[in-house]
């Protein structure tokens, strides 16, 4: 098989050990700039598996892995050792701590998520209020996930919004308002329901869920 089966664009940096399949497109110009205009980053020891698309002006650090037909647009940073599942979407704008997962079909845009961060499959980040206005960048923005904060399947999160460290967003759940650290919320709207420390493990594993990160 030969060494190169991807499109690689121009002024594109790809650390050592990094993995690149084939099918994926590297370093594609954005809308109104020029092959190799703005530069391309992959750190090094990364998965890019097949059908990947990473847009110019993307920075990934070390470790990164994407999942099958991952998009990830310009002026995205996502930090070491995180993963982005197949099918996910990341529009421009996005921070991206280390060791987050995204997993697969998710959505986000001008999000800023700290690290260690749990996004659950098909999570939906919304980033204007009243689509399609066009000065939605000059709003509210995307939300903001603090670290080692969980977002359940299917959940929504509308711009703006904070959720704090170690809180815990249930599947299926829509997030119009802040959620507090710690906190477990769930529903349509999302609403407290109580700490994440009240939770118990129902398979008798741990004393109780997350007791885990306290041997870190």
């Amino acid at each position: 098989m030969p060494a190169l089966e991807y499109q690689r664009y121009a002024n594109v940096s790809i650390g050592p050990g990094t993995v690149i399949e084939p099918g994926c497109v590297i370093g594609h110009p954005p809308r109104g700039r020029a092959d190799g205009e703005l530069e391309t980053i992959i750190g090094a020891g990364c998965t890019i598996r097949s059908g990947t698309v990473i847009y110019a002006g993307a920075r990934l650090g070390d470790r990164v892995q994407t999942g099958h037909h991952a998009l990830i647009r310009e002026d995205n940073e996502i930090g070491d050792g995180t993963s982005i599942g197949t099918n996910a979407v990341l529009e421009a704008g996005n921070r991206i701590g280390a060791g987050c997962r995204i997993h697969s079909g998710c959505f986000l845009e001008l999000v800023t998520l700290g690290d260690e961060v749990f996004v659950g499959p098909n999570v939906v980040f919304t980033d204007d209020p009243h689509p399609p206005c066009p000065r939605y960048a000059e709003c509210k923005r995307g939300a903001i996930v603090e670290n080692r904060a969980r977002l359940g399947a299917n959940s929504t999160l509308l711009p703006g919004v904070r959720v704090g460290s170690g809180a815990l967003v249930g599947a299926g759940s829509l997030v119009a308002a802040d959620v507090p650290p710690g906190t477990v919320a769930a529903g349509n709207p999302a609403r407290a329901i109580k700490a994440v420390a009240e939770l118990s493990c129902g398979a008798g594993l741990y004393a109780r869920p997350y007791a885990w990160l306290e041997e870190q």
